[in-house]
């Protein structure tokens, strides 16, 4: 078993996102608590990206694992985006993080500079995974697939050449939508073979990832990281949803939801992170916590043993599509 089988093995990582002080400002100390409480906890996966914060996430995470030994953990970061030294205002998810400009751009050039500033502030001599970042239609609208063409001729190839060169070991696309994975397993010349999928096989949304996302990636070998698994926090009682403010008709969802965990003694973080594990191609969920605590709560909730009769309920009353592979229950 290689070092990324063992990373994965707990079917859970770290995602540092909420550390570059997404939602709010994150301390220095309690970010450091944060991935300190999780490496305790026998997390040996952590995924970050030069988006978050600015390059604050990936100076924390480097600086927390810096004094462990490199082949014990596995780190994912993304492409698309490098810092520069120059400063502008932030606005909106991360307005409390680093001002440094960050600059969207997909092409070669880009990429390995991107993977070489990612280096110095993870403070490390190589990356394990590495994905292509939000070439999406959420953060691109009517453009996204000329940006797609862009990294498709740029960092889909350096990334191929990088792992066929054994200096990462998996690479794919990073995004909140099903379209750009369903495109990039088509691609002959330059495939994905582990890509990271947020907010889109959840269980408060996954029905669009089961038409064919989720069995072109089977048919295909390629295997996904779960992120967003609560939804951007909305199933655990959050205001956001898909990092957008929730609308009242999926707060409303997520109350009968609730409805039903209650009366079987459930808790949603555990069901949420128990669906999206449970399908074949996943290899792991990665959740975005600041909190320390909170650690704690998702390796338990991921452990927790959960009736059959809750999920048939779900299943029954339509909030699960009848395609989704069901939890089974622990050994």
């Amino acid at each position: 078993m290689n070092n990324l089988d063992k990373a994965l093995k707990e079917k859970i990582g770290l995602g540092t996102g909420p550390l570059g002080s997404m939602f709010r400002d994150v301390s220095e100390e309690e970010a450091q608590a944060t991935i300190d409480t999780a490496w305790d906890q026998g997390i040996r996966y952590f995924d970050t990206a030069p988006l978050y914060g600015s390059g604050l996430s990936e100076i924390r995470v480097g600086e927390a694992l810096s004094k462990y030994n490199r082949d014990d953990y596995v780190i994912s970061t993304k492409v698309g985006r490098y810092i520069l030294d120059e400063k502008e205002e932030k606005s909106g998810l991360f307005e409390n993080a680093r001002k440094n400009k960050v600059i969207t751009d997909y092409t070669e050039d880009a990429t390995l500079r991107s993977i070489e500033q990612s280096l110095e502030r993870l403070k490390t001599d190589r990356l394990d995974i590495v994905y292509v970042h939000d070439i999406s239609p959420d953060f691109h609208g009517d453009e996204w697939v000329s940006k797609f063409d862009e990294a498709r001729k740029g960092a889909f190839r350096v990334l191929t050449r990088l792992r066929d060169e054994g200096v990462i070991k998996s690479w794919g696309v990073g995004v909140n939508t099903t379209e750009p994975v369903e495109l990039a397993m088509e691609l002959e010349d330059a495939s994905p073979d582990l890509c990271l999928s947020a907010t889109q096989y959840t269980l408060l949304q996954h029905e669009r990832a089961l038409e064919r996302m989720m069995p072109a990636a089977q048919e295909k070998g390629v295997g996904f990281v779960i992120g967003g698994a609560y939804s951007s926090g909305v199933l655990l009682g959050g205001d956001y949803f898909n990092y957008e403010k929730a609308s009242p008709e999926i707060k409303a969802k997520v109350e009968r939801l609730e409805e039903i965990a209650k009366r079987y003694d459930v808790s949603l973080k555990a069901a949420a992170l128990q669906f999206s594990t449970a399908h074949p191609a996943t290899k792991a969920v990665i959740t975005g916590s600041s909190r320390p605590d909170r650690i704690k709560e998702d390796l338990a909730a991921i452990k927790t043993e959960i009736p059959d009769a809750f999920w048939q309920e779900l299943l029954e009353k339509g909030f699960i599509s009848s395609k989704a592979p069901l939890p089974k229950k622990l050994k």
